[in-house]
């Protein structure tokens, strides 16, 4: 190890390599893994137990199967039901190579735009099944009765998202998530009432029971009584989503942590790829310092918005008194191919380009423009209505600007996270019984995630992939109860009681949200849209001096026994004030630029992302050792038989 990476103080372990991916033709892994799957006799299904613990479209729709196939779920949710899980906040549109539009779309090119997209920092096989499954859930959650948007024939409708060429993202206006979440929650809903699922809402996961080697169950605590609880199972499904509000300032609900797999890493799972987190370009902008939260503007208004900003810098003039020909649209210049429906990282970095030159506008210069005044003008008001209407009217009430005759002002802001726990093909952890889906997995996008293929995952992995995989696992483990007072299932319940109660104890001066304030801060200009060896290396020296200042000095007013939300922050924070540290070790580790991970020090001469494909094809699986003590990193090397890494092109 070179003395650039002595100075971080990580270890290199033994390369982790994913054993359960089939060999042969990439086409027909996923048959070969389903049939190679050991079953469970249907009549044994009922003695196994199955602890799922989130309830969006990862969750509700593995919930909901692995019930409807026989097995005992236990569910947990800390909303108050499942159907206010944050997938409900997706606007655009779920992926699916259908080709209804007879544009040139199939599986194949599904699969070689997301290979692309992620920047060939995602395994083959994985994507190749992603794309595969696309085409059956398009047909499930119309069964489900999903009311997709229809062409006037009553055929389903489709419109193009960032980084593709074709036409194949389906969508409900801009509620799409919402409408996906209500088709798995009523499938959810009817195991619930079978008596197949036991559903605890308003309860949290606060650590993971591993005995033996093997996934148990959790501690979990009642939101609302306080009550510290066991739960037992056969196997545990985390599907707890991204950590994107560690930068404070998210697209994400406010409640959305990663409490769950960090804690779950704690217990010896490999955190993936931390540092590989998505900036999404269309964004309101921050208003304030006031502000808790950011608002997103669907990507699918990217298909009839033109993005523009002045061509000279300083202009201050409103929108309409700016001539066409004084008006740069620089993602229809820079990228003539895809336009404004460029990838998102490459979006993003556009939109921070232009505003560093001082060309943004709004508040600060910090936003571009999204401006319909074409497409109305093309179409008419009535159709943009019809398509947009409902993210339009979200924009008028937070903004007080009128979009249909003033563009919209957006800006790049954290909004997915490709990083999160390592899997296999399985979806299965390194910790034996413990499976993770949707985005609390290191995921099948890479280093950046093309639009509308998050709800594709989710409903992947819950519908189709998990409930194979997990089988398999069940029938090679035989049930067997958990010893009533095993010592592992006390030192979890005492590790969880000691943190909750050395939070409330400390007394100090300064607000959770203080802490976290300044943490996503310092991220966002550290290891936000551009990273430096400079910054991140700033970060980490404060970060640790940061975590020791919180539990000196923070204040949590109350008790544990009963609804106590500042207790519920500063834990969440802490677990954040850990997970921040490894996104920063792991971004200055990798001295290359790709996707969602832009180093300032790795750019071409055309200011795009230089990968460095001889030294980082890999997922980074990073081995949990200790709060302060350094971290081992495992490689899984990545081999591309059929998308071959090249300079990402969009012009």
């Amino acid at each position: 190890m070179n003395r650039h990476l002595d100075y971080l103080g990580y270890r290199t372990g033994e390369p982790v390599r994913d054993t359960k991916a089939p060999s042969g033709p990439v086409a027909g892994r996923w048959d070969t893994r389903r049939f190679d799957a050991a079953l469970v006799n249907p009549a044994n299904r009922r003695k196994y137990t199955v602890i799922v613990v989130g309830t969006g479209l990862a969750g509700g729709s593995a919930g909901a199967t692995l019930a409807e196939q026989g097995y005992r779920v236990v569910q947990f949710c800390y909303q108050d039901s499942p159907r206010r899980a944050h997938s409900i906040a997706a606007q655009g549109g779920i992926n699916a190579a259908k080709n209804y539009r007879n544009d040139g779309d199939s599986v194949h090119r599904l699969f070689y735009d997301t290979v692309k997209g992620g920047d060939f920092r995602a395994r083959e096989s994985n994507v190749h099944r992603l794309a595969q499954i696309s085409v059956e859930i398009i047909d499930q959650c119309v069964a489900q009765g999903v009311p997709f948007a229809r062409e006037y024939g009553g055929l389903l409708d489709t419109r193009s998202f960032g980084g593709v060429q074709v036409s194949r993202t389906f969508y409900a206006r801009g509620q799409t998530g919402q409408q996906l979440l209500l088709g798995a929650y009523q499938a959810l809903s009817r195991q619930i009432a079978s008596g197949n699922v036991e559903m605890h809402p308003r309860t949290e996961m606060l650590d993971l029971i591993v005995i033996g080697g093997r996934a148990r169950g959790i501690v979990a605590r009642d939101l609302v009584t306080g009550r510290i609880d066991t739960y037992f199972g056969d196997a545990v499904v985390l599907a707890t989503g991204g950590y994107g509000n560690v930068f404070h300032l998210s697209t994400n609900a406010k409640n959305s942590n990663a409490t769950a797999v960090w804690r779950a890493h704690r217990r010896g799972a490999y955190f993936a790829n931390p540092c590989f987190t998505q900036i999404h370009p269309t964004c309101i902008p921050r208003s304030g310092d006031h502000q808790s939260k950011l608002t997103l503007m669907s990507e699918s208004l990217r298909n009839d918005g033109r993005i523009w900003v002045p061509g000279t810098r300083g202009d201050e003039r409103p929108p309409e008194q700016i001539p066409e020909d004084e008006r740069d649209y620089y993602l229809e210049r820079t990228y003539p191919a895809f336009g404004n429906l460029v990838p998102r990282d490459i979006a993003s970095r556009a939109a921070k380009k232009v505003c560093d030159e001082g060309r943004g506008v709004g508040p600060g210069g910090q936003g571009v423009y999204l401006d319909f005044a074409d497409a109305i003008a093309r179409m008419g008001r009535e159709a943009v209505e019809e398509k947009y209407g409902n993210l339009f009217e979200m924009y008028e009430r937070i903004t007080a600007e009128d979009p249909y005759t003033t563009p919209m002002r957006i800006y790049p802001a954290i909004h997915y996270t490709m990083g999160g726990l390592w899997v296999d093909y399985d979806l299965q952890t390194t910790v034996p019984g413990l499976f993770a889906i949707g985005e609390a997995n290191f995921s099948d996008h890479g280093a950046n995630r093309l639009g509308a293929s998050a709800l594709m995952q989710g409903l992947a992995d819950g519908y189709f992939v998990l409930p194979a995989t997990l089988g398999d696992f069940l029938a090679r483990h035989p049930h067997d109860e958990v010893p009533d007072g095993h010592p592992a299932v006390a030192e979890a319940v005492g590790s969880v009681t000691a943190r909750l109660e050395g939070l409330l104890s400390v007394g100090g001066d300064r607000t959770p949200e203080s802490f976290h304030k300044e943490l996503g801060e310092l991220l966002w200009d550290e290891c936000g849209m551009a990273r430096t060896d400079t910054g991140l290396r700033k970060a980490l020296e404060r970060i640790p001096s940061l975590r020791e200042e919180f539990w000196r000095r923070v204040s949590v007013p109350g008790t544990g026994e009963g609804l106590n939300q500042s207790l519920e922050k500063a834990n969440r924070i802490s677990d954040h004030l850990e997970l921040a540290e490894l996104m920063c070790l792991d971004a200055l580790h990798r001295t290359e630029s790709c996707g969602g991970h832009f180093r300032e020090e790795s750019r071409t001469p055309d200011d795009e992302a230089r990968r460095d494909d001889e030294e980082f094809a890999y997922a980074a699986a990073w081995e949990h050792t200790g709060t302060g003590t350094p971290p081992v990193l495992h490689k899984e090397h990545l081999v591309f038989e059929y998308v071959h890494p090249t300079q990402r092109s969009y012009a």
